[in-house]
């Protein structure tokens, strides 16, 4: 496919179904692109797909699955608009550093694709004061990802799949800092991580009409 030069070719674009629960156009909206009139549309459209079908079917599907609808917050970003919103500090990293995360079609990186995400079911929780560590150890012990990052608004997170995950885990929300780093082990028990999520909805126990 082409990178879209009018709006059918956009449209078709936000038409390509990425997963039983997901389309394209849902990781194409931006606040940056939006108030400052950058299109977020991929370089590269093939090579977006095919790592945010990889995203979508190995960690969004499960959660969706699990908790009902996730909210998508922040998902693709062109290199142009990526690099605008770290020069104007946006919140946004380098585009080095955002090499098959964000920027899921950058050429020659491998592959990976990153997604900024509520879960509401938990974010009603954690308004009551929930601890996030629940969250985060059942993410662990139940999906392949390969960066999580908690952040304090919503209990929003930044999750994101790679071919070759580093299976590291860290927030901004007390206590700060790095949970699990890469190729450690957890530190806790299997049996406390399950005691903290002894409540949660059965893993990918909804079933949607076929």
């Amino acid at each position: 496919m082409r990178a879209p030069r009018s709006m059918r070719g956009l449209e078709d674009l936000g038409r390509v179904r990425l997963s039983p629960h997901f389309y394209m156009r849902d990781f194409l909206y931006s606040e940056i692109g939006n108030i400052h009139g950058i299109p977020n549309i991929p370089e590269r459209p093939d090579l977006a797909i095919a790592n945010g079908r990889a995203l979508c079917t190995a960690l969004l599907d499960p959660l969706q699955e699990t908790f009902g609808r996730i909210a998508i917050r922040s998902g693709y970003r062109s290199p142009t608009l990526n690099r605008f919103g770290n020069d104007h500090g946006l919140n946004c990293a380098r585009n080095a550093a955002n090499r098959g995360s964000h920027i899921w079609d950058a050429e020659g990186a491998a592959p990976g694709a990153c997604t900024s995400l509520v879960i509401p079911w938990f974010a009603d929780q954690y308004d009551r004061g929930r601890d996030w560590r629940d969250l985060a150890w059942w993410l662990h012990d139940h999906l392949e990802y390969s960066e999580i990052y908690f952040f304090p608004k919503l209990c929003a997170m930044n999750l994101t799949w790679r071919s070759k995950p580093l299976r590291t885990i860290s927030s901004y929300i007390a206590p700060r800092g790095l949970l699990l780093r890469a190729g450690a082990a957890p530190g806790e028990s299997p049996d406390a991580r399950r005691a903290r999520y002894s409540d949660f909805p059965l893993f990918r126990g909804i079933v949607t009409p076929t």
